[in-house]
């Protein structure tokens, strides 16, 4: 299911080619109908309006709302095991499991960084899909809640994302984080305190994810090392992206 690797590539470092495919997109969302439409809507309203922008300064938001805090981080066992010695063999189980099918890391890239996840799923039937996202569904729906009060476009990414979920994020563990979470860092040491703080949510739901991947049934048609997806360069790559040329 390419919608899964779409709404990853979303929220790569914007190189501007996503956007200027936003029709080509939009029609592949709807085509594939694995999303309600209100939010193929919205994700549609996302691209015209990052394309509207901009692109530094769109570049400049990314960073500032992905890299610059831990608030929004997208490798989603940070927010789980935080510096703990736990991370080290979650992100070595979730490797083998994307291995174990075909994929293989850029040794840049680090196997929770949440557009590879993604990617992994694009590559299983929708509901097996839908079942393992549903495993980290809170600790995404908490960067996602993090991101509307902050009023971030990115949040309307996090929100199809959820509408891919075949269970629903816990309210209260969401609610709870966002009480407790701290205000966003405005010096470096404070965004050094930050990183330093424990993580939001104790359990391991992306480790059980990743023990679980034998279950997808679709192989994937290609052992190439899957590179890492930092936004695509040119359009044609792009092309290449959402329709499996």
């Amino acid at each position: 299911m390419k919608t899964f690797k779409i709404l990853g590539l979303l929220l790569t470092y914007p190189e501007g080619s996503l956007y200027q495919a936003a029709e080509e997109i939009t029609a592949l969302l709807h085509e594939e109908r694995v999303l309600p439409k209100k939010s193929i809507k919205r994700i549609e309203s996302f691209l015209i309006n990052q394309k509207g922008k901009d692109l530094l300064e769109v570049q400049e938001d990314y960073v500032e709302t992905f890299d610059r805090g831990r608030a929004h981080c997208l490798h989603l066992f940070e927010h789980i095991h935080g510096e703990s010695r736990d991370r080290g063999q979650a992100m070595v189980d979730l490797g083998d499991a994307y291995a174990s099918k075909g994929l293989y890391i850029n040794s840049h890239e680090l196997p929770d960084y949440l557009p590879l996840f993604m990617e992994y799923l694009s590559h299983c039937p929708f509901e097996e899909a839908s079942g393992l996202l549903g495993e980290a569904i809170d600790v995404i729906a908490m960067i996602g809640a993090k991101l509307r009060k902050r009023r971030s476009p990115y949040a309307e990414v996090f929100a199809g994302i959820e509408a891919l979920s075949a269970v629903k994020p816990n309210q209260v563990k969401i609610e709870e984080a966002l009480e407790q979470a701290p205000k966003d860092p405005e010096t470096l040491e404070e965004l050094d305190k930050e990183w330093k703080e424990a993580e939001a949510f104790s359990g391991d739901p992306l480790q059980d994810a990743g023990m679980d991947c034998n279950r997808c049934g679709t192989p994937f048609k290609t052992a190439d090392p899957l590179q890492k997806t930092d936004g695509l360069q040119k359009m044609d790559a792009l092309q290449k992206t959402v329709r499996g040329a």
